[in-house]
């Protein structure tokens, strides 16, 4: 969100007069429920201070990832999982996710089994990995219910299926790509599969 962009919600709201307002009848409290209605501000800080200047202090939601679903969504999820429409002045440089992903509704983190709910909880786990933060640039939710991750690196579809036992599977990936990728050649492999307890097949 651009300075330009409180200015004009401001001044939206309150009136082109709002820059002519006596500090008695300037509703603080309400330019700051206006300014947390704004789907990037995540928290809005207003005060007059002792030169009578009215000070908007924004805190923007960061997101986490972005969605292109095959329903036509089109959005981010925020840290919190909360949807984000795409800012016309950032591009955010973030994960994406593709494929059949189900429409995005409020309470989906409440569900037991949900897809956003995984891909949100599989997104947080390889943004927390400093090998896989650098080198996952793309998770396709394919027709099947599993996920698959798309490395920046290399041509290979890593099929992850499910993310039950997700911790033992990156795990397996990171000392594969670590051990055996070096001495194999990064395009040795289409398809690297690890939905099978245990192994990599390849």
């Amino acid at each position: 969100i651009s300075k330009g962009d409180v200015r004009n919600a401001l001044l939206r709201s309150f009136g082109n007069t709002l820059e002519r307002t006596t500090l008695g009848n300037l509703e603080v409290e309400r330019m700051e429920r206006v300014m947390e209605e704004d789907p990037f501000v995540a928290d809005a800080d207003t005060w007059v201070d002792q030169n009578n200047i009215l000070h908007v202090r924004i805190k923007q939601r960061e997101p986490l990832i972005r969605v292109l679903d095959n329903n036509g969504g089109n959005y981010y999820l925020d840290k919190k999982g909360v949807k984000m429409p795409p800012s016309k002045n950032f591009t955010a440089r973030v994960l994406v996710a593709t494929g059949n992903l189900p429409p995005y509704t409020a309470d989906f983190m409440e569900k037991k089994r949900h897809p956003l709910k995984d891909l949100y909880n599989l997104t947080n786990t390889l943004q927390n990995d400093d090998f896989f933060a650098n080198f996952i640039q793309q998770i396709h939710y394919n027709n099947a219910g599993e996920f698959v991750l798309v490395p920046l690196i290399g041509d290979q579809k890593i099929i992850l299926g499910s993310t039950r036992h997700l911790d033992d599977k990156l795990n397996r990936l990171k000392i594969f790509y670590q051990k055996a990728m070096p001495a194999t050649g990064w395009r040795e492999y289409e398809t690297i599969n690890l939905k099978y307890n245990g192994q990599i097949v390849c």
